[in-house]
């Protein structure tokens, strides 16, 4: 009887082979070949799962944006208040930084994606969608701290939101660059978000 192959668990998998190649390499290092080397497959296994190479690549950054969800989530669990909003509201925005290697790899694939979605309508549609998603829940992050009394109430929760998340984002192309360490990069993102509690 033929092997059943999970085909979603089959597409992570691939997902996470390109981002390693691109974390490595840069975009033009994923070819078919290459990836799927990097995933232990065939190229047909590849070929059988994406019907082109911007589906795969689309795939792949929609990957890279579930897994800073994740640690997102994993840090506001594992921290001392998870039920905070300010501890939310820091925790998202440090789960962007490239503040360990697991999100270091993730911000070299972002900083790609980013410089390819300038020239890629797809790519571009991703990083869009992702952004607004991202400002609508700091937004609702920051109206339910000034409802709780956690964020002060002069705040412009969306004018806010969009000015975090420019500042997680060039916080991340300096560490990238070698201009900020973690450390100091953890504690000016700290430093805004300290600033805006009541």
């Amino acid at each position: 009887m033929p092997k059943q192959v999970d085909h979603d668990s089959r597409r992570q998998h691939i997902a996470q082979a390109v981002c390693e190649l691109i974390g490595r390499h840069g975009l033009e290092g994923v070819t078919l070949r290459e990836v799927a080397a990097q995933a232990g497959v065939s190229m047909g296994a590849v070929q059988r799962c994406f019907r082109a190479k911007e589906e795969m690549l689309v795939f792949a950054q929609e990957h890279v944006n579930r897994r800073v969800t994740e640690r997102a989530r994993a840090r506001i669990a594992e921290s001392p208040r998870p039920g905070s909003v300010t501890t939310m509201l820091e925790q998202t925005l440090v789960a962007m930084l490239a503040v360990d290697d697991e999100d270091l790899l993730d911000a070299r694939v972002w900083m790609a994606f980013t410089a390819q979605a300038a020239l890629d309508p797809a790519l571009a549609a991703v990083q869009r969608a992702h952004y607004a998603g991202l400002t609508e829940l700091l937004a609702v992050l920051l109206r339910t701290g000034q409802e709780n009394g956690q964020i002060r109430p002069e705040v412009d929760a969306e004018s806010e939101a969009d000015a975090l998340i420019t500042l997680a984002d060039g916080l991340t192309v300096q560490v990238l660059l070698g201009r900020h360490s973690r450390e100091s990069a953890l504690a000016a993102l700290h430093q805004r978000t300290t600033a805006l509690r009541t």
